[in-house]
């Protein structure tokens, strides 16, 4: 009962901060569901929780979505959920969370920037990236479970307001999130305890989504960049030393 009451405290802090960062909860609480569970289970946990989080800052958030990033992002990312969710039996999820681990410390230069070149005009991506990158979002969600921060900078670099930030990437998420429950649910990726785990994760998350409405305004912009590229490298050294135990250490529990 400790260790769930930890948890459901512990998600209304990251999810919080996410929200504040543009993402990152998920990858902040892998590592302690690795703890808890088999990582084969994991993004089931996982993904209940992101889902709940994802359809209330819709809710608190509506009017700030940006629709074109959301028709060419969504419908690219479906397929390779389902490749990615496949491939959960093939490939040890933990080498995959590596690779995200060293792809967000790869972002502490972006930590520490001028103010002068953060205020540089940015650029709108193609139609073309925006489908590429919803490819890629949608395989490593399905196999991992977690995109926020991942594809956090992509939305920092479009130049979005804090606001359209949280509401695009939540519109974005939550059919990705969807289709990875059913998948992973027909795939019998799933136990009960992961069940018990990610509804924790679900109810704390709605709390976390309510509360940041009333904070996100006294933030500012400047301080929001460096606030998710924070996290990125934060979450990403947390998830590199998970990783590298999970790696070393064999996984012999099962699925409950």
């Amino acid at each position: 009962m400790s260790i769930t009451i930890l948890l459901f405290l512990g998600t209304i802090l990251s999810f919080w901060v996410s929200a504040i960062a543009g993402g990152g909860a998920s990858l902040i609480l892998i590592p302690i569901l690795n703890l808890l569970l088999p990582s084969t289970v994991v993004p089931f946990s996982l993904t209940i929780g992101t889902f709940t989080s994802s359809a209330s800052r819709i809710v608190a958030f509506k009017k700030h979505i940006q629709w074109k990033i959301f028709l060419w992002f969504v419908p690219c990312s479906i397929p390779t959920v389902f490749v990615g969710a496949q491939l959960i039996k093939y490939i040890n999820p933990n080498y995959i969370q590596l690779a995200v681990a060293l792809f967000l410390i790869a972002n502490l230069p972006q930590v520490f920037p001028s103010k002068k070149k953060t205020a540089k005009p940015t650029k709108p991506y193609t139609n073309s990236k925006l489908a590429l990158i919803g490819l890629f979002a949608g395989f490593i969600s399905g196999i991992t479970g977690a995109i926020g921060l991942l594809f956090n900078r992509f939305y920092l670099k479009y130049g979005l307001t804090k606001e359209e930030i949280i509401a695009t990437r939540a519109a974005n998420e939550i059919f990705l999130h969807l289709i990875k429950l059913i998948t992973y649910i027909f795939l019998g990726l799933y136990s009960s305890t992961a069940l018990y785990l990610g509804l924790t994760i679900a109810s704390a998350s709605i709390i976390s989504s309510i509360s940041i409405k009333s904070v996100l305004p006294r933030i500012s912009d400047f301080l929001f960049k460096k606030i998710g590229y924070g996290a990125m490298v934060l979450s990403g050294f947390i998830l590199l030393i998970s990783a590298t135990n999970k790696i070393t250490i064999p996984d012999n529990r099962l699925p409950s």
